[in-house]
Order: C-alpha cells, then sequence, then structure tokens
C-alpha cells in the first residue's frame, strides 16, 4: 500500500496519510475496543472499590448472559434476524444492481440512482419514524390494502418482527446495492451475450456468469448489511413490539438504564464477536479475501 501511495502520492504525502490513517484507527476503533474488553472482564463495583481486591478478572459478565434464558435468545434471534434481513436486502438489491449496471441506459441508471439517494439525505430516525406511521393499524397501508380489497380487516404490520424487517431492508438497501453494482459493472457484457447465445436462460447466465464475477460485492454488501442490522437500535426501538427486541436494546439498557457498563460491554463484546464470526463465514462461503472485499 505504501508503494502505491509513494508512486501517486510522493513518500512524504505518502507517510502523512498513512499516519492520519493509523491515527484514526488506533484512537477510534481500537483503543475503545481494548478499553470495553477490559470492562467486560471486571465486575460493577463503585468509585471507591475500582483497584480494590474486588477489582479483579472474571467471567461473571458472561456468565449472566448465558445465565439469564431471555438475554440468551434474545440474542439468537437477534443472529437470526441480521441473517434473514441480510437474504432479504440481497434479495431486493441484486435484481435492482443488475438492472443498473448492465440494463439501464446511463441516463436512466443516474436517475435510479438519484431516486435511490435522495430518501437517504434525511435523518435514519426520521425515515424511519416515517415507516412507523406507513405500517400503523389504521392508516395508510392498511387503508390501501382495504380499498383494493386485499384484506377483510386491517393487519398489525408492527405486533412483531415484520416492521422490523421492512424497515432495515429499507434503511440499508443502498449498502447492499452499491457493492454490488460497482461488481456487475465491471463485467463484460460480451460475457452475458455469449452465454445468452449459447442457449443459457437467464437464471442460468446469472448462476454461471453473473454472480460468480460479482461475489466480492455480494460478499460485501452482506458483511455491510448484516453489521448494521445487528448493531441496530433506533430501528428495532421504533418499530418492534414488546416481544421482537433487539439484543442492543438490552446493551442500552445496561449501559444508559442500569449503568452497568461493565455489563454492557460483555454484552457488547458477544455481539462483536458474533458479527466477526458471520464475517469470516461469508468471506468462506463466497470464497473470496479482504483484498477481494477491498476492491
Amino acid at each position: 500500500m505504501f508503494n502505491q501511495l509513494k508512486s501517486r502520492f510522493g513518500s512524504g504525502l505518502a507517510l502523512g496519510i498513512l499516519g492520519m490513517v493509523l491515527v484514526w484507527l488506533m484512537i477510534l476503533v481500537i483503543l475503545p475496543q481494548i478499553l470495553m474488553i477490559d470492562y467486560s472482564f471486571r465486575p460493577n463495583l463503585l468509585p471507591a472499590e475500582v483497584g480494590a481486591p474486588k477489582d479483579t478478572f472474571s467471567l461473571i459478565n458472561y456468565e449472566t448472559l448465558f445465565n439469564n434464558d431471555i438475554h440468551l435468545s434474545i440474542f439468537f434471534k437477534t443472529l437470526w434476524s441480521s441473517v434473514l434481513v441480510t437474504a432479504l436486502t440481497l434479495l431486493v438489491s441484486y435484481p435492482i444492481a443488475f438492472y443498473l449496471a448492465k440494463v439501464a441506459t446511463p441516463q436512466k441508471a443516474a436517475l435510479c440512482l438519484l431516486l435511490l439517494i435522495i430518501p437517504f439525505w434525511i435523518n435514519e430516525i426520521l425515515r424511519t419514524f416515517s415507516w412507523y406511521i406507513i405500517l400503523a393499524y389504521k392508516v395508510p397501508l392498511n387503508a390501501l390494502l382495504l380499498g383494493l380489497g386485499f384484506i377483510n380487516r386491517p393487519i398489525r404490520f408492527l405486533s412483531g418482527d415484520g416492521g422490523v424487517l421492512i424497515g432495515m431492508v429499507y434503511a440499508y438497501i443502498l449498502f447492499m446495492i452499491f457493492p454490488i453494482y460497482n461488481a456487475i459493472e465491471s463485467l463484460d457484457t460480451n460475457q452475458i451475450k455469449v452465454a445468452r447465445n449459447l442457449g443459457a436462460g437467464w437464471i442460468r447466465t446469472h448462476w454461471r456468469v453473473v454472480i460468480p464475477h460479482s461475489k466480492p460485492g455480494i460478499a460485501t454488501g452482506c458483511i455491510m448489511t448484516f453489521m448494521l442490522a445487528a448493531g441496530s437500535y433506533a430501528v428495532p426501538a421504533l418499530l418492534g413490539s414488546p416481544g421482537s427486541r433487539w439484543f442492543t436494546q438490552i446493551i442500552y439498557n445496561w449501559f444508559f438504564e442500569g449503568g452497568n457498563w461493565n455489563q454492557g460491554a460483555a454484552y457488547a463484546f458477544l455481539l462483536l464477536v458474533m458479527c466477526i464470526g458471520f464475517i469470516a463465514l461469508v468471506m468462506r462461503v463466497f470464497k473470496v479475501g479482504l483484498g477481494d472485499i477491498a476492491k
């Protein structure tokens, strides 16, 4: 990396760029994570007891999760739901990305991209709250479905995880579309034409030509979407029911309502380990490395 930066910007500027990146990583990423891990192995003590004999490393904060059936079930539900959000977002995003990259004219692609981006100029909380209004019991969506005769009575979209899934797919769709779009755009269109001329249908063409070429983009989109979904707080808080709590809500409660930063740090660290495991799994399934994802 240094040689590439040196050849492009010169040795002085290259060292400056790398230095800023390292400082950014150290202050905003590495040190907070080290502090969180340290907190997670220490008991929650009064200020006067910090550094005293009771202030020792232990696994008590982690044992709390595994001894609490409710929190443990929410942990695994968050894992499964985040995977489901990722899969749904991929199903919605792949056709859009392919259309933008290989079907639409440059003018239509630019217009579609603009229409996709404009809603994201609004704050995430406001966008999520708009879905709360749309999915509410007696307003727009139910009224439309009743008027068209698709349903006989209003549906409670916000009574389970349905509203959360819809809100998350909408909130993170761009993080799936753009990596896949960039990967498909680099594919030579002649390869698709050759596959079609040789008799391959559209499904086989995508399975044997387009998807293998776009694996790095798909892997990147899945990783980003999963990480954002697993760590989301606003969407479950606004669109979820009391029975559809997210693990991040429990972490928030430990930190800011319970005042137990050590317990919250343990829960947050386990969530981080879960996300790292998912990243490793995706890289193994798609057979891509960090270099492929970085492209």
